[in-house]
């Protein structure tokens, strides 16, 4: 099995403008898992003291259910803490396990991702093969993640096995293995019913933050898989175009980009690099004449304008 194309950090740059970039930072991956759970707590709040904010609440805390996702995706590759004890606790019992997911499971899963991207052998290419798709196309998938279609079938179709042997262009990143864990995700998830109900606010669980993993965070998570590796010309090939980075306005981040993880590209490129680094690697990548080379998008409208572009 022919692995995917790889790049050397030596292929672009000096020891001296690479070496900021292997560095490792005690304290910056555990307050991105306090900053995602800060921002989750505040929406909950402020949802169930206005209940006007309802709306709003469910997509902040959909985005930042994806955080978790994200931060869990950073532990996988040892970014969350050089302390690996301290790092795969953090990856997995504050980020994996509350929305459903397991560190253990999901890192040869998604290492195999790297080390196979966009060839055959790739385990998440089913889900960038399809695209471009029509306009329509699009438009139901989107319908079936923000009316709890594709939550159902990842969490509960997937639990009773109905998806044991085979991949489904409706599950998310890692669903495959993640939806085996599902003993620890019911026992967090009552665990925040009860806290909530002691806090007078039991709604509040189901409204603020069971909608929103059920609605808002597999729609951003199918943004987001689309912008990573669908429609990339020369991705199989090329390790500069293994990738598409997107460039995400503040809202693009609050909403459906957290923690750098647009930088896609980048983290193709060189994976080791923490994520909070990426935005300085894709300055310096794009400085080398090899940078050129890269898909970068000016946002996600244009992104889906190019995934939707099938007649």
């Amino acid at each position: 099995m022919p692995a995917a194309p790889r790049a050397r950090p030596s292929d672009l740059f000096p020891p001296e403008t690479w070496a900021p970039f292997q560095a490792r930072s005690k304290w910056i991956g555990p307050l991105l898992v306090v900053h995602c759970w800060a921002v989750i707590a505040l929406a909950v709040a402020a949802g169930a003291l206005w209940p006007w904010l309802i709306p709003l609440s469910v997509a902040v805390v959909g985005t930042r259910q994806l955080g978790l996702a994200i931060l869990m995706h950073e532990a996988a590759h040892g970014g969350l803490s050089p302390n690996a004890k301290l790092n795969d606790f953090l990856g997995h019992w504050l980020c994996a396990v509350p929305v459903g997911a397991s560190l253990p499971l999901y890192r040869p899963y998604h290492l195999s991702h790297h080390k196979y991207a966009q060839q055959p052998e790739d385990p998440d290419l089913a889900l960038s093969a399809p695209f471009p798709v029509s306009r329509a196309s699009l438009r139901r998938k989107i319908v079936r993640d923000l009316t709890g279609q594709t939550f159902f079938k990842q969490r509960v179709l997937f639990a009773l096995k109905s998806y044991r042997s085979t991949r489904d262009k409706d599950l998310a990143e890692g669903a495959v293995v993640t939806g085996r864990s599902v003993a620890p995700f019911l026992l967090f998830n009552l665990g925040l019913l009860v806290l909530l109900s002691l806090l007078g606010v039991w709604w509040a669980f189901f409204v603020l933050w069971l909608l929103p993993m059920a609605t808002w965070f597999p729609m951003v998570t199918r943004l987001r898989n689309i912008a990573e590796h669908a429609c990339v010309e020369g991705s199989a090939t090329d390790p500069f175009r293994a990738a598409r980075t997107t460039r995400a306005s503040w809202w693009e981040r609050a909403f459906i980009a957290p923690y750098w993880v647009n930088f896609h590209a980048e983290h193709h490129l060189f994976m080791h690099v923490p994520c909070w680094q990426l935005p300085a690697l894709h300055r310096a990548v794009r400085s080398t004449p090899q940078g050129a080379r890269m898909e970068v998008a000016g946002g996600y409208a244009e992104v889906l304008k190019t995934a939707s572009g099938r007649a």
